[in-house]
């Protein structure tokens, strides 16, 4: 008789000890492939000894690596090191497939919601004609009202080279057309044949 039981006893640990390790690797494989870089989850923890934070953010408290993950499996969860670096590690059981995917979610939104600057160039020379001097500061203006940047680029051809100044003259003209769209975040610089500026939009006061 005490055989009998000893035996059936036996098999029903086993069978639950079984059941765990299935889960844990249903668990493994069903997030972990699409999430390598994420944080270490269940049986890829190393410590011996964890806090646990329970599913509610409630305090479970310090308890054995083993029975800590066996907390998060009976609640249908992931047991997730959230602070590697505490003493002890800090770990939290929850739906770790929901939290990332929660978390790319709010990543993704921050991101749309990021202002991407672009430089918009605007060719000048030394012999402009008014005419598309001004449909260039037109277009520079319109590229300002937008939130970009302007770098406005003077090409010195042949013997122009000799008379820097006039390219100059150009360039400070310009800005000055341009003074109540964007302002020069620093003096004209001269690479090789290019003499250029970079104007930023000004900044609108907010009513």
């Amino acid at each position: 008789m005490v055989n009998t039981f000893t035996l059936a006893f036996g098999s029903v640990v086993c069978v639950r000890k079984f059941s765990v390790c299935i889960f844990c690797f249903w668990r493994y494989k069903a997030i972990k492939p699409n999430n390598q870089k994420d944080l270490p989850i269940n049986e890829e923890i190393k410590a011996t000894e964890v806090r646990v934070i329970g599913p509610d953010n409630e305090q479970v408290g310090i308890m054995k690596i083993d029975d800590a993950r066996n907390y998060a499996y009976n609640n249908g969860v992931d047991l997730v090191l959230i602070v590697a670096n505490a003493t002890p590690p800090v770990c939290r059981a929850i739906d770790y497939g929901k939290f990332c995917f929660e978390r790319d979610k709010r990543e993704k939104e921050a991101k749309k919601k990021q202002v991407v600057v672009k430089v918009k160039e605007v060719q000048l020379s030394c012999r402009i004609e008014q005419h598309d001097f001004d449909t260039r500061v037109n277009h520079a203006k319109k590229f300002l009202a937008e939130g970009n940047k302007v770098k406005a680029v003077v090409r010195f051809k042949g013997r122009e080279m000799s008379h820097m100044e006039l390219g100059r003259e150009v360039i400070e003209k310009f800005e000055e057309a341009c003074r109540d769209a964007g302002v020069a975040e620093k003096k004209p610089i001269l690479e090789g044949r290019f003499m250029s500026i970079i104007l930023s939009p000004v900044k609108q006061d907010k009513k």
